[in-house]
């Protein structure tokens, strides 16, 4: 019990103080109020008055990060604990009163928000929510062992991995010894006049077996001794999920790519449901064996191509474009992210496309049969390590294109995923809001944003709303930004051949995107107002025609120079006008032809 782990937390104290208050006299309540005293005076709250006092910075972290972590409650007790709080809050006079009370009013949707979702949930957590179902006694820990014993099997939540539960159940564990053992230090070194919260021979037990005790009074009595023991198997610990390491591989290559967890992958087109966690220990064993001599020196890069050709939204890419990539050879940029067509033909011994078809795949003029030969080595070795990936039944090679199969890509949808990375299935992005869909869509390959665009306009029948919507979107996203231009650029991923005219010439007055619309409008053989399209747009899409950075400076320079002598009022009057819409891109564009933005 809570109670003989944490001495002095004055919950004795504070219950004589309430005025007895029928809601004061609830269970519910002096259950709340045992785990709040408990949580604030472990996180350092001061006890000289014989009871913890909160203050604004643990009110907010115990309602939002401590509560969730440690503790479960039904849902209609989960109004008790900020009661508590405030009741704690009352015993103060003015300000410290006052801010409390704010911090509560502010916190409380966060707080039911986090003790409500499944991504907070521990093992001991989400047992002492399903016993509770089956209409067990969380606290006789007789009734908890034998309503756990009756279970049949460990179902989850859902839409919740078992390696999520593990991962926050670790953190949990690591969570509450760090604050058990804190409390011990702090009081040893300064010893409080309301007496220790942990006493030497409690101590002396180990911080694991006090952190147990507070687990079980804070979720059910006896289930943390249950899962440790003869229902371990309910709740599995790190050693059970090996493909973890992949998991982390992965997610170093998503934030070398991306920066942000957040960020989505392109969600696959297919993916085949299977037994996820046991295809996931089959890879990482295959990705372990591939570190070995015989297979360098591409063995060690197997989590990579498995991220770079999910991140391609699971199209086949090219065993020779990519070996020539590791070889440090010129690939264009415009052709790396293009699909390969994938053979009809099983797979056979390895060999490097013929001299048109290399330079197809890589975009590189000049290539002989000697280059060819010589990229015979790398691509052979690099085919050596995708067949014994391929032999799970995750990957395939067949013969120059390789690539995850459905079932692969949702084995490393699941690894990405229980890293915390956003990585949507086709349904999740196709339901997205347009703004939302425009903003993923910016940091993926072109080729991948049309198919998931086209899906989402699909999805919503390709309706006139649903395209305005979009069309919106271009120009809003990221609007301001350096990523503006990129975002606009999606224009080009729509094949607007198939669109509402109604959406496209609704899109002819909007100030970013209203130059494409009209564009589009005419090579469809449509009438449509140039009138209408405003100055903005029209520099804009100047801008974004300009070359960036490919060609010579002089070509580049004559291109501006020939846009420039069909603008009203010539160079200066486009500088401005491009300045105004997008400085961003204007910058990057014109600074290195020698052009100064006003």
């Amino acid at each position: 019990m809570a109670g003989t782990v944490l001495t002095n937390t004055g919950l004795d104290r504070f219950l004589e103080l309430l005025d007895g208050a029928p809601e004061h006299r609830d269970p519910a309540f002096a259950r709340a109020a045992e785990a709040v005293l408990g949580l604030l005076a472990l996180r350092g709250a001061d006890r000289a008055t014989g009871v913890p006092e909160p203050t604004p910075g643990l009110v907010r972290q115990l309602l939002v990060e401590d509560l969730p972590t440690f503790v479960y409650a039904p849902p209609g007790d989960l109004a008790a604990y900020p009661a508590v709080l405030g009741a704690l809050a009352a015993r103060f006079d003015g300000g410290r009163r006052e801010r409390i009370a704010l911090v509560l009013a502010e916190s409380a949707p966060d707080f039911e928000r986090a003790m409500n979702d499944p991504g907070n949930l521990t093992w001991h957590r989400w047992y002492a929510s399903l016993l509770r179902t089956c209409g067990a006694d969380l606290a006789d820990p007789e009734d908890v062992r034998r309503r756990l014993a009756a279970l049949d099997g460990a179902p989850l939540p859902d839409g919740v991995r078992r390696a999520h539960l593990m991962g926050r159940t670790a953190l949990a564990d690591v969570l509450l010894a760090e604050a058990l053992t804190r409390a011990y230090v702090r009081d040893a070194e300064a010893p409080p006049a309301s007496g220790p919260l942990l006493t030497d021979h409690a101590v002396a037990t180990g911080i694991g077996r006090l952190a147990s005790a507070l687990q079980d009074r804070w979720t059910a009595a006896g289930l943390a001794e249950q899962l440790a023991g003869p229902y371990a198997r309910f709740a599995p610990g790190p050693d059970a999920f090996p493909h973890l390491v992949l998991a982390d591989a992965l997610l170093d290559e998503h934030l070398d790519y991306y920066g942000d967890p957040a960020a989505p992958e392109p969600p696959p087109p297919v993916i085949e449901a299977g037994p996820v966690e046991e295809d996931a220990d089959t890879l990482i064993a295959v990705v372990e064996e591939l570190t070995e001599e015989e297979f360098e020196p591409y063995g060690d890069e197997a989590p990579h191509l498995l991220y770079a050709v999910y991140q391609r939204g699971c199209s086949a890419d090219s065993v020779a474009r990519k070996a020539a990539e590791y070889e440090d050879w010129s690939v264009d940029p415009a052709l790396e992210d293009l699909p390969v067509a994938v053979p009809d033909a099983a797979p056979g011994p390895y060999a490097v496309p013929p001299l048109p078809e290399l330079v197809r795949l890589l975009g590189t003029a000049g290539l002989d049969e000697a280059d060819r030969a010589r990229l015979e080595g790398p691509a052979r070795d690099l085919a050596a390590v995708l067949d014994r990936l391929a032999a799970t039944g995750l990957v395939f090679r067949a013969g120059d294109a390789f690539g995850l199969t459905p079932r692969g890509a949702g084995v490393v949808r699941y690894l990405l995923g229980v890293r915390g990375v956003a990585a949507p299935d086709a349904a999740e992005a196709a339901a997205w809001t347009a703004p939302d869909v425009v903003a993923a869509a910016g940091g993926w390959s072109p080729f991948v944003a049309a198919r998931v665009l086209a899906d989402w306009l699909h999805a919503r029948a390709d309706t006139a709303d649903a395209w305005s919507g979009l069309l919106a979107a271009l120009g809003t996203v990221h609007a301001g930004t350096s990523e503006a231009a990129a975002t606009r650029g999606l224009f080009a991923a729509l094949d607007t051949a198939g669109a509402p005219p109604e959406a496209l010439r609704g899109a002819l007055r909007d100030p970013v995107v209203g130059a494409y619309a009209l564009e589009a409008l005419r090579d469809r053989g449509e009438e449509a107002d140039p009138i209408q399209v405003r100055t903005s747009a029209r520099a804009l899409r100047v801008l974004d025609a300009l070359p960036a950075k490919m060609g010579p400076l002089e070509s580049r320079r004559a291109a501006f120079d020939e846009a420039a002598a069909a603008w009203p009022g010539g160079s200066a009057a486009l500088v401005r006008a491009m300045a105004a819409a997008d400085r961003h891109e204007a910058e990057r564009v014109l600074r290195p032809l020698g052009i100064t933005l006003p």
